[in-house]
């Protein structure tokens, strides 16, 4: 088990065990390389860019040269939430140093709603405001300072209008950007009614910002025949080619998108990176200069959407041991002024509803309300994490009624043998690894001495309170809408051996790029530093699905394996009737860097250099596409039923907190990890990404809090405000290991699971941590009303409430 101890003296210490692990050595050399040190698909490797990370070489878009003359973008942005624009004086703005072109609705050629899937995103205002932090207009200058100062110098005529901030408000109002959609099974109704307890609650759960270290940018430049080409920090390429395309009103074939790679993602970058695109698009025709864009970071917190916000109720039928029989659940999700990917977003927090819990006879709805904020959007976890908190907060609720701990509660109610079927009718395979991951965690945490532990510390403890909470997490993996669960890949061998590989999915730090590198070199028996992948672009791999919903690995590493598969038996076929004496096609193999076919005496071996140059010289073809598409996946939304999920991925954490009941201030002592991965495609990038997945969902449960005022402004726009977490907020103790052992029950890239998402949700359990901290006050018979983020202001606020109510 991987433990890193923040504060033990030695900080160097995971240092060393980190390149330890990576290189082959140390207590964690079963994760690295193989006996021949090839680095292939299943070891661990270090990230293909970490070099150029760490020394600054790596290149982003405000690294990339323009030409002298390229221009320079900036926004106006309107300052109200709701109103309409009557006026928009721009003469002073045109006429003000430096100002090359400025442009409003009225100057796009073509398409003036970009929407991603569904209409309602204008590119600029019109009329009608929907969000402070809306686009106005854009003025492009010789330089960045110059186009800056001249947006100020816009006249506004607003008629402000009073803005609709309340999600659960609007949607009882049916003010929502999609229909309502619903998910049953079973006679819910009757299961209720009929039930020996029942037991209800509700949780506003917080949003959060994406802060990505790299904020939205583009570079357009014009080409010949009225084409762009766009550099962009994007997760979508063929999608920001099309709106470009659409917006321009030429051809999808003219407009050609490049990602090397984004300092950051997280969703942020899905949809909302393809707006920037669009305008300096337009600039970079009319000018015939190329044109940059990048949004300074309280601009890009104010015109962007965040993670949805949610307020979910549920009521549930339970039986005098807390195994729920049935219930109601409501979920609304805050989507902003329009739809972007909201209903799936609301689909999938819908889908997560019951998280690793049989929900029984069961009703889930989902409601996707309409406000006056920036329209909310991906973000890590698409919807799933939200959805999960409803439940969570229910187990702890239903373990307090009942008089047991949390933990007896939420095992209780695991998926298992004849309670394996999801409210919308799928069936949880591997549903056994829910048991093996929380007993061996339960067991290797010390789980019951360590409760005990805090007990007797809160009994003689009148103002610190521990608390301590093990929380599973059971996410689907596959896009929800069918159709984006499909990639490419293009390869070419040259002729020196040496092989590039390009692919539909995007790199933003998550290691995907070094993933599809080994998967190449474990295909073709090479070693990783054979292959080299280059940046994304739309005239590669064309028609590309997002880089999101954890999918990047499953997609683009199968396209990948399918190009180098059919690549290699091309060869084979070519070696078994070419080279002198024939070659046995029966048996044949590609390993170490040689071809090899036969065994004992009779092995023949070729080495890949000489296989490649002599394939080319008899005019063999040394590319090769390739494409996948997830099969067996479908939902129909008629009904509510379906497998919209390929499998599904496990993991558990259990957390420690310290925390002051008087001042709400807390400490995160201690964590413990086992996620399920299958079989990892590298464990050096997994861990990394189940720690990182792991923090980020802490911080959007802690301190992560966004704030608007009365009138619909952003006021948390930068990092005075808005804290994410640092290097301070670590656990002190922070063990985290892979599940092994357990390879994936279908048939995915080398029975591995993907990583990106499913971590995220393990930070649960430093809330439900917080909560059982709050409830020792009262001996752990009620649970507290605890709304996220739990800051120390609203764990002070819980505290205070708790021993009011016990007066």
């Amino acid at each position: 088990m991987r433990t890193l101890t923040k504060l033990d003296g030695d900080s160097s210490r995971a240092r060393r065990e980190l390149h330890d692990h990576i290189q082959g050595s140390g207590p964690l050399a079963r994760h690295t390389v193989d006996s021949h040190g090839q680095r292939q698909a299943g070891a661990s490797s270090f990230h293909e860019s970490a070099e150029k990370h760490v020394t600054g070489k790596a290149t982003y878009i405000d690294d990339i040269k323009t030409p002298q003359d390229a221009l320079h973008v900036a926004l106006g942005l309107s300052p109200v939430a709701h109103g309409t624009l009557t006026k928009l004086e721009l003469d002073a703005v045109r006429q003000a140093p430096g100002v090359v072109d400025v442009i409003t609705l009225h100057d796009v050629p073509g398409h003036t709603d970009i929407g991603p899937v569904f209409p309602g995103d204008p590119i600029f205002v019109d009329q009608e405001i929907s969000y402070a932090g809306q686009c106005l207009f854009a003025v492009a200058a010789t330089s960045l300072q110059a186009a800056r100062q001249a947006v100020k110098l816009a006249t506004l005529h607003i008629d402000e209008q009073p803005a609709s901030l309340d999600p659960v408000a609007a949607a009882g109002r049916q003010e929502v950007v999609r229909p309502t959609h619903v998910q049953e099974r079973g006679d819910w109704q009757t299961t209720l009614q009929q039930a020996e307890q029942t037991i209800e609650g509700e949780l506003f759960i917080g949003g959060q910002e994406h802060f990505y270290l790299e904020g939205q940018a583009c570079i357009v430049v014009p080409t010949e025949d009225e084409g762009v080409m766009v550099h962009t920090s994007n997760q979508h390429p063929s999608e920001t080619q099309k709106l470009v395309a659409e917006v321009l009103g030429i051809p999808f074939h003219a407009v050609t998108v490049e990602v090397r790679r984004m300092g950051g993602g997280f969703g942020g970058k899905e949809t909302q990176a393809s707006p920037w695109a669009c305008i300096a698009a337009i600039i970079a025709r009319r000018t015939g200069k190329a044109t940059r864009l990048r949004l300074p970071r309280s601009e890009d917190m104010r015109a962007t959407g965040k993670r949805h916000p949610f307020h979910n109720r549920y009521q549930l039928a339970i039986d005098a041991q807390g195994v729920i029989k049935g219930g109601d659940i409501t979920v609304i999700g805050d989507c902003g002024y329009s739809p972007d990917l909201s209903d799936a977003i609301v689909d999938r927090a819908m889908f997560h509803a019951d998280n690793a819990y049989s929900l029984g006879d069961a009703r889930v709805t989902g409601h996707r309300a309409k406000t006056h904020t920036a329209s909310n959007t991906a973000f890590r976890g698409f919807g799933g994490p939200q959805g999960m908190m409803i439940i969570e907060a229910a187990m702890d609720d239903i373990a307090h009624r009942v008089g047991e701990d949390p933990l007896t509660i939420r095992k209780r109610n695991f998926y298992r043998e004849g309670r394996d079927t999801t409210h919308y009718g799928q069936q949880v395979d591997q549903k056994q690894l829910l048991h093996t991951l929380v007993d061996t965690l339960e067991t290797s945490s010390d789980y019951w001495a360590r409760r005990q532990h805090i007990r007797d510390y809160n009994a003689a403890s009148p103002v610190i309170k521990k608390g301590l909470a093990l929380t599973p997490v059971k996410f689907g993996i596959s896009f929800t809408a069918q159709h984006l669960n499909q990639a490419g890949a293009l390869l070419h061998v040259y002729t020196d051996g040496s092989i590039m590989i390009n692919h539909g999915g995007t790199e933003m730090g998550q290691g995907l790029h070094t993933k599809i590198c080994q998967v190449v070199a474990r295909e073709l028996g090479l070693d990783l530093d054979s292959v080299r992948i280059s940046a994304t672009r739309t005239d590669k791999v064309p028609n590309t699905s997002p880089t999101a919903a954890s999918s990047g690995a499953d997609l683009n590493g199968m396209a990948a394996r399918d190009a180098a598969s059919k690549l290699r038996e091309r060869l084979f076929e070519f070696a078994a009737g070419h080279f002198e004496g024939g070659l046995d096609r029966e048996g044949m193999r590609l390993e170490h860097g040689m071809l090899i076919a036969g065994i004992g005496e009779s092995e023949r071996r070729i080495p890949w250099g000489e296989l490649v140059q002599t394939a080319y010289l008899n005019r063999v073809s040394l590319s090769e596409k390739g494409f996948y598409a997830t099969p067996l996946i479908h939902y129909n939304r008629a009904t509510g039923q379906g497998r919209p999920f390929y499998y599904y991925a496990f993991g558990a954490a259990v957390a420690e907190v310290s925390v002051d009941t008087l001042s709400g201030e807390y400490l995160v002592d201690r964590v413990d990890v086992l996620h399920d991965v299958g079989n990892s495609l590298n464990p050096a990038i997994d861990i990394g990404q189940v720690e990182g997945g792991f923090i980020q969902g802490m911080g959007w449960l802690t301190s992560e809090e966004l704030k608007w005022n009365a009138k619909g402004v952003l006021v948390s726009d930068g990092p005075a405000t808005y804290k994410i977490p640092t290097y301070g907020d670590l656990p002190h103790v922070f063990n985290v290991d892979l599940l092994e052992g357990h390879p994936n029950s279908m048939a995915s890239l080398y029975r591995s699971k993907a990583v990106g998402e499913p971590p995220f949700m393990l930070g649960i359990c430093v809330w439900s941590a917080l909560r059982d901290a709050l409830s020792s006050l009262t001996d752990y018979r009620t649970s507290p009303h605890l709304d996220t983020p739990a800051t120390p202001e609203r764990v002070m606020l819980a505290a205070h409430e708790i021993r009011k109510k016990a007066l």
